[in-house]
């Protein structure tokens, strides 16, 4: 499959596919991805997104796509007051979005002079575009931005008690209900509510494309779509693992650089992702884990959850005197990078990851085993895939932003050198890389998923 991003060049006979992504670099980046996958099917593809967005990360993801691709949908004004003044930025957008979507048929009719064939919403505003999406006579569908777990939890919320010690859903995933998302212990939170509407107008959408592959999560993608999760629930899409949209840069980065020097599958790749923040004292912890461990290691630190509030050089956050300590066997950076990239650099062998889904899906295409440790949202639930399925290793003991403790960096330490030296883990980890590669070739899984999809769009 193409992962190269280019204009359709259209055509009576092309069909016109919109998508509507969401706030956050979890739910932007699989959005671009799907632009690509789709425009190399010769589908007329335009991205609708806020361009005045949270993070600068999304800033330059959506600069880099091309002029012809994007269009720059208006969000309504939201009254900030009406939350409390805690409340999570990036919820905040997706809120806006949603009480935007009686802007979609007026913005559609001044953009297009031609139909459209489909409507591709973030599954964080699809209670209130799949209704905005039939009012304007378009089939609506929805990319589900997480594994197939989640979805299964997100359609089957509506009809469960969320405060169950074990979420039993169709008796084919067992959730403890400490691994749900921290918001959906509160039902008055606004995540609560948004999950759990989504999830109740997943019933009425064409369609459901998600990014993962059947190996991955065979059980629950049967369950979904035999409607053992939900009697009714559309067609799922198993369209993963998405690839990247972009090419490899062609300028090195320091941190590309820096494995370029390194030995084969000897490095240790440590970031938690765009919205992960992490205390100072578990920070702390984390460096001494990492040097401790003996391993080389390169580390993307970041302290706040929106990258624009950054402040302060690497010192302040990992200790002074620690970046001079590990050079050499270490490189700590605070810079952006091109994760894909790195995961498929010849020298990385282990991924130390807050398990967001991009990451894991990321992982399981480069054959890089995982240490996960989830901080926060959705990780536990994709930690518990990561662990079943042999991609890496799980210490479901470790804390993570809702709860109070460290994880010391003794047994950072330890679990580091588990990842890197388990040649079973190895194996498991070659096996499922050798899936992946086969669901998006010609004949796998993906392709065909992509062809169901364009059935029920030329209908």
């Amino acid at each position: 499959m193409s992962s190269t991003l280019q204009p359709s060049s259209g055509g009576l006979d092309v069909p016109r596919v919109l998508l509507l992504p969401s706030a956050g670099m979890g739910h932007l980046i699989p959005f671009v991805r799907l632009a690509a996958a789709l425009t190399a099917r010769r589908i007329d593809v335009t991205v609708l997104a806020a361009c005045s967005t949270v993070s600068a990360a999304e800033s330059r993801l959506l600069s880099s796509l091309p002029s012809d691709l994007l269009l720059d949908f208006p969000i309504a004004p939201l009254d900030a007051s009406l939350f409390p003044p805690s409340s999570d930025p990036f919820f905040l957008r997706m809120e806006g979005l949603r009480r935007s979507a009686h802007l979609l048929q007026p913005f559609l009719s001044a953009s297009f002079s031609s139909p459209i064939s489909a409507l591709i919403v973030d599954i964080s505003a699809a209670s209130s575009f799949i209704p905005a999406a039939a009012a304007a006579n378009i089939p609506c569908f929805v990319l589900f931005t997480s594994s197939a777990a989640m979805l299964a939890l997100c359609s089957a919320s509506p009809f469960l008690s969320l405060s169950s010690s074990e979420i039993d859903i169709a008796g084919v995933l067992k959730i403890p209900n400490y691994c749900l998302p921290p918001p959906l212990h509160d039902p008055n939170h606004l995540f609560t509510t948004q999950f759990v509407e989504n999830g109740r107008a997943l019933g009425l959408a064409s369609g459901i494309l998600v990014n993962t592959f059947p190996s991955l999560e065979p059980e629950v993608l049967f369950a979904l779509n035999s409607g053992k999760v939900v009697a009714g629930l559309p067609p799922v899409f198993a369209v993963g693992p998405l690839p990247p949209a972009r090419k490899m840069p062609t300028s090195l980065s320091p941190a590309i650089q820096w494995l370029d020097k390194q030995q084969e599958r000897s490095v240790m790749y440590v970031s938690f992702g765009s919205r992960t923040m992490m205390s100072s004292a578990q920070m702390r912890e984390l460096g001494a884990g990492l040097e401790m461990s003996g391993c080389k290691f390169l580390w993307v630190v970041k302290s706040t959850k929106v990258d624009r509030d950054e402040k302060g050089d690497i010192d302040e956050f990992v200790g002074k005197g620690y970046v001079r300590r590990v050079e050499g066997r270490g490189l700590v950076v605070k810079e952006w990078v091109e994760q894909e990239v790195v995961l498929s650099h010849r020298a990385v062998a282990g991924f130390l990851s807050h398990c967001g889904w991009n990451s894991v899906t990321e992982a399981a295409a480069a054959g890089v085993r995982v240490l996960a440790w989830p901080r926060m949202g959705d990780q536990r639930v994709n930690a518990e895939v990561v662990a079943r399925n042999g991609l890496g290793l799980w210490p479901s003991e470790w804390v993570w932003e809702a709860e109070e403790g460290l994880v010391v960096g003794e047994e950072i330490s330890k679990k580091v050198r588990e990842v890197i030296e388990d040649k079973r883990l190895v194996e498991t980890v070659v096996t499922v890389a050798a899936e992946a590669a086969a669901a998006i070739a010609d004949d796998g899984s993906a392709q065909k998923s992509f062809a169901l999809f364009e059935d029920k769009i030329m209908m």
